[in-house]
């Protein structure tokens, strides 16, 4: 999940770099802030050691899934991305999206409570 939120930021870097896009400093700044926010939080999540913590952050990373995505729509409504662009970067951010949530089920289903609790 972090190696494909990874992928999808070094993407969103790439697209946003070319173009009128890399010149509206403001939208690009925001989708590639959102598109880090994603892999940032999974990594800082998972080093917290425990469940909780763990969840929270997925959330704020689920959070800034929706955020890129959005974000991505602007850029194509205003003409910076190609209609196929946001479409293929959007699913990306939906699935990782999908394994996010997944993985926030399972640690709320989970007996185990992370390392920080051993």
């Amino acid at each position: 999940m972090w190696q494909k939120a990874r992928t999808l930021t070094r993407q969103v870097y790439e697209r946003s770099d070319k173009g009128v896009f890399s010149r509206d400093f403001v939208l690009r700044d925001q989708v590639r802030r959102a598109a880090i926010s994603v892999m940032a939080n999974i990594a800082e999540g998972f080093e917290r050691g425990g469940d909780n913590e763990f969840r929270q952050f997925l959330a704020v990373a689920k959070g800034s899934c929706g955020e890129l995505r959005s974000h991505l729509w602007v850029a194509r409504d205003v003409g910076y991305l190609t209609s196929e662009e946001p479409l293929a970067l959007n699913d990306r951010a939906e699935e990782i999206s999908r394994m996010v949530a997944g993985l926030m089920r399972h640690l709320g289903e989970s007996p185990l409570r992370g390392s920080k609790y051993k």
